[in-house]
């Protein structure tokens, strides 16, 4: 959780231009041709049938098939509530949400991410309450930590469980950037029921407004107490979220163009 906008506008503006470069990029670029699909078309003209495509998975764990992923924005942050595949997936049960919310809450990357957040809020002495020194940055970061917990707890399994909401985002990856950027931020106020059916996302909405009401009245300086800063503070965390989603609608195009960048300066054989 991000107790203001002013705590982010680096994080902001960097993922925002990653978005923007990569859908700029891909728009311009030929679709690729795919090899295999190609051959496996013209075995089907020649009367040899052709091999069933492939059903893609997602594994919680190598090996276990639960509906969640290994993936991680750029290469570090946890994204194991995205799915790429448009295949049916089974609904998680209330121990999945639980056990995934556990796993991206405590990965070891959350260390370094709530010390730059951190680092941010002391340079800018934000909640002035928590002073300076190392014993300020000490709260700032317990701070941290325990908001983003709190916050994926409520909005990734205890509403979703209870309500029977999915909390995973589902890619769209179809159309044009403008297309999959409202589709993404529109996954803020909109879900999927256990059963697959859409539904206002109250886990997403009431879920950060709880957690920022908890956190506020509790372990914040008293001067935060107010209902105007935890309304600040629910505002800024569900504005980070839709910037997050979508990022997730474009990582992969951003990670295509990681792999060709690789490819080009690969020597030649």
């Amino acid at each position: 959780m991000l107790r203001k906008i002013s705590k982010w506008p680096v994080t902001v503006a960097a993922l925002s231009a990653l978005v923007a470069v990569s859908a700029a990029q891909s728009s311009s670029d030929p679709a690729p041709q795919n090899s295999s699909a190609t051959q496996q078309d013209a075995k089907t003209a020649a009367g040899t049938p052709a091999a069933p495509k492939p059903q893609p998975q997602t594994t919680d764990k190598p090996g276990n098939t639960s509906g969640t992923s290994n993936d991680r924005l750029f290469y570090a942050l946890p994204n194991f509530l995205t799915l790429r595949t448009t295949q049916h997936v089974p609904p998680l049960t209330t121990r999945q949400k639980y056990a995934v919310t556990v796993r991206s809450s405590f990965d070891p990357v959350q260390v370094p991410w709530y010390g730059f957040l951190s680092a941010i809020s002391q340079a800018e002495n934000s909640e002035q309450g928590y002073g300076q020194g190392w014993g300020g940055y000490g709260k700032r970061f317990g701070a941290y930590a325990a908001d983003g917990t709190i916050e994926n707890f409520m909005v990734g399994a205890i509403l979703p469980s209870a309500l029977h909401q999915d909390p995973r985002f589902y890619q769209s990856g179809e159309g044009s950037f403008w297309h999959r950027a409202g589709y993404a931020t529109s996954r803020i106020v909109v879900t999927r029921t256990d059963s697959g059916k859409s539904q206002f996302n109250y886990s997403e909405i009431l879920g950060s407004a709880a957690a920022s009401a908890i956190s506020n009245y509790s372990y914040h300086p008293k001067e935060d107490h107010t209902l105007r800063n935890t309304l600040s503070v629910w505002e800024s965390q569900v504005g980070y979220d839709a910037i997050t989603i979508v990022v997730k609608e474009f990582w992969p195009d951003i990670q295509r163009k990681f792999a060709a960048k690789r490819h080009k300066k690969e020597p030649a054989n």
